[in-house]
């Protein structure tokens, strides 16, 4: 019988739910995909629970006051449930008592647990009803918030890890961001700057605090995070250790710094405005900060590959709660399609900080201005389908916070990765053995 995650970190949280999809909906979503209920003017009223931050809520309120206009008998009311794990335990309450929202934020590498549960409505039927173009957005964001065959969500605040650089000192030193493996030790002979035998200028960082960041390596040098048919740890073999290796040897020469702990991410931004890191992979929500702060012209790079090349989803998409009504689940869907549609994607992107989502709204005369605004987002746009989704599973958060402590052991105690990620995989077997 499946195990349902009690997480013990912050930012990952438990889905456990015993009481899924009886949240007194109704029976079934093909029902509420009928084609009355689409031009049914009936006055209705739903809420949207969501996590977002104060400085996006300028662009939330716009977007529903649009809304608002195209479907006045829709009212939508929106409610800030804190952070992300603040978000999820709410939700998991609401079904628990049979109360929900009708619409809610998910961020994405909860979605399997949640959709695993039944607490989410399956989209297809209304994506087939309405003939919605699923093409137009890159694969990877739309397959982040699809399980099991199933579309659960559509992309609505998409980041993805990139390289952010200091393209002043680097055009100064005459070098470019590594894009393959076998450019990296160059990039960091010219780039590193030591003195007395001690780093005064790292070439680059990697944030250590989230495997988010360092997952994208182990896919990059040919690994996996578990075997094909997900029932064992991968984490442990030759080609997924590659880039562990190569993170111990570059941090042991001084040319790669890793934060990991509280404040990590704080200190490697300061390090990198300060010019003490060329280089730091983050999220591209950061971008905007990272431009307003640093006194130098900053460039972005997409994260460098060797047997594969890519990035993994970040932020949080929009879903329908199972358990609301039909009418409910109608306004729902009026509201996920609004929200995610090409004619606003740009300018809600640029108000809340995240990537546009859809091909269509990118290649546009308003896309065309925003890359003229946002030159250093078409790293990203040159490599769009190949940012793709996190490890689909259950029980990803669980797994995923044992092997990424490896970094913890790696950078605050100098022991050897190769012998802590093997240890890290007979934990993270135990875990899976749950879910057999």
């Amino acid at each position: 019988m499946k195990k349902w995650l009690s997480m013990a970190l912050a930012t990952t949280l438990a889905v456990g739910l015993t009481a899924c999809g009886g949240s007194g909906g109704d029976s079934g979503s093909a029902a509420a995909a009928d084609p009355k209920l689409k031009e049914d003017k009936t006055p209705v009223t739903i809420q949207y629970w969501h996590a977002h931050a104060e400085n996006q809520l300028e662009g939330l309120n716009y977007m529903i006051g649009e809304f608002s206009k195209k479907y006045p008998h829709i009212t939508v009311e929106p409610v800030f449930q804190g952070g992300y794990p603040d978000l999820h335990k709410k939700l998991q309450a609401a079904v628990a008592a049979g109360d929900v929202p009708a619409v809610t934020n998910v961020e994405v590498s909860s979605l399997p647990n949640f959709a695993d549960s039944g607490v989410f409505a399956d989209l297809t039927p209304w994506i087939e009803r309405d003939k919605v173009n699923t093409d137009d957005f890159s694969k990877g964001m739309l397959n982040a918030y699809a399980y099991n065959g199933k579309q659960y969500g559509f992309p609505l605040i998409v980041s993805t890890s990139v390289f952010v650089y200091n393209q002043t000192m680097l055009d100064k030193l005459g070098v470019q961001p590594p894009q393959t493996w076998d450019e990296i030790d160059g990039f960091n002979q010219k780039v590193a700057l030591k003195e007395s035998g001690k780093t005064k200028r790292y070439a680059f960082a990697v944030p250590g605090w989230d495997a988010w960041y360092s997952d994208p390596w182990l896919i990059n040098g040919g690994g996996k995070i578990l075997t094909d048919d997900m029932a064992k740890s991968a984490v442990e073999t030759p080609e997924s250790l590659r880039y562990l290796e190569n993170f111990k040897r570059w941090i042991d020469e001084g040319s790669m710094q890793m934060g990991y702990g509280k404040g990590a991410s704080d200190n490697m931004r300061q390090m990198f405005l300060s010019g003490q890191i060329a280089m730091v992979q983050h999220t591209s929500a950061m971008l905007k900060t990272y431009r307003e702060n640093a006194d130098f012209e900053v460039g972005v790079s997409f994260l460098p590959g060797d047997k594969n090349r890519t990035s993994n989803i970040g932020g949080a998409g929009i879903v329908m709660m199972e358990g609301a009504k039909e009418k409910e689940k109608e306004a729902a869907w009026k509201f996920i399609e609004f929200m995610t549609s090409a004619d606003n994607n740009i300018k809600w992107a640029e108000s809340v900080g995240y990537l546009p989502t859809r091909k269509s709204a990118i290649e546009s005369k308003e896309g065309a201005k925003y890359f003229e605004r946002w030159p250093q987002y078409r790293a990203v746009y040159e490599h769009f389908d190949n940012v793709t989704p996190r490890m689909q599973h259950p029980a990803y958060p669980e797994f995923s916070a044992v092997y990424n402590e490896v970094m913890g052991g790696m950078v605050l105690n100098h022991e050897d990765p190769v012998a802590l990620m093997k240890e890290a995989a007979k934990k993270v077997n135990e875990i899976l053995a749950d879910y057999e």
